[in-house]
Formats: C-alpha cells, sequence, structure tokens
C-alpha cells in the first residue's frame, strides 16, 4: 500500500509540476506587446449629388467609325524589318478589351504559315495563319483572308487593327 500511495503522489507532483510558469531572473516569458491605440475616424456625410451638365461637358466622345490610316502609316514607316524565325512561339493577343494566347509556328499553311489562338474572341477567334510581308504581321483566317495588320511598335510588341477596325496588339 505504501507503495501505491508513493506512485500518486509522485504522478500528482509532476503533473502539477509541468503546469507552473517558467520565469528566469524574474522576468516572465509570456509577455504581450502592448495594445495598439485606434486610429480616428472622420464623419461621414451624406447628400445628394448635383445633377449633370447638361452642356454637353460630361458626354464621353464617340467612337471612331472608321480605322486612322495615319497612325498605320507612321507606324509602318518607323517599323524595322522583320524575320519570321523571331516570330515563332507564344504570344499574348489583346483585342476589343480582351487578351488571348496565339501560336505561330514556320509549318506550311493556307495564307501563309499556321497559327493556333486559345480563349480569342472576336476576330481573333479566326486566327489560323500567319506570315510577313515586309515590315508587316499578316493574320489570316483557315480560308486565307486577312485577319489582322500589325507593325513592330517595341521590342516582343506588334500593334495593329483588324480588317474590322478593332485595334490588336501581340506582345511576350
Amino acid at each position: 500500500m505504501k507503495m501505491h500511495t508513493l506512485l500518486v503522489a509522485v504522478a500528482v507532483t509532476a503533473a502539477l509540476g509541468g503546469c507552473q510558469r517558467t520565469s528566469f531572473g524574474g522576468l516572465n516569458t509570456q509577455s504581450r506587446p502592448a495594445p495598439l491605440m485606434p486610429a480616428p475616424v472622420g464623419g461621414v456625410q451624406s447628400g445628394q449629388l448635383p445633377p449633370p451638365p447638361t452642356d454637353g461637358t460630361a458626354q464621353f466622345p464617340t467612337a471612331p467609325t472608321a480605322p486612322d490610316n495615319t497612325n498605320t502609316q507612321v507606324a509602318s514607316a518607323n517599323a524595322p524589318e522583320l524575320t519570321r524565325e523571331a516570330l515563332i512561339g507564344r504570344w499574348s493577343a489583346g483585342t476589343g478589351g480582351t487578351s488571348c494566347d496565339v501560336f505561330l509556328s514556320l509549318t506550311k499553311w493556307t495564307g501563309g504559315y499556321r497559327a493556333a489562338s486559345r480563349g480569342c474572341v472576336g476576330d481573333a477567334a479566326a486566327i489560323s495563319a500567319w506570315d510577313v510581308q515586309g515590315k508587316q504581321v499578316i493574320l489570316s483566317d483557315s480560308s486565307g483572308n486577312q485577319v489582322a495588320r500589325l507593325y513592330q511598335s517595341a521590342n516582343e510588341r506588334y500593334d495593329g487593327s483588324t480588317t474590322s477596325g478593332q485595334p490588336i496588339s501581340l506582345s511576350r
């Protein structure tokens, strides 16, 4: 019986000993950072907004109905000579506020060389061929009909327009 009482006493002492707070040199190791002060909040105002001006100053400009060839002509005069090899690979195409992938290869295809688009909408969805004509990149559909014409505007970037007048870009 004495041995059983001794074992219980040792077990209780060990259990209680593990629950004590440890401190070194009088410092508590479980210190907490000081609380942060709340940020001041300004007042909120409410009321009616004034009506929009009726003199036409708040209206958005109307979109052009025909493509502006002036920028295209300037771009063509300043564009560097192109090589097909520099265009091979994956490009990010931007048109109509969306972006998608266009892949250009050197496999012969109707309208030049094979191209494929992924996730494209509108005119860009029809891209299935491409070629270089002078300083221009010509994108075509599967029948060889031109879809877009682009010029190099920066390193690894080409800008132009589709045959329907939408701006289009290729970049990587």
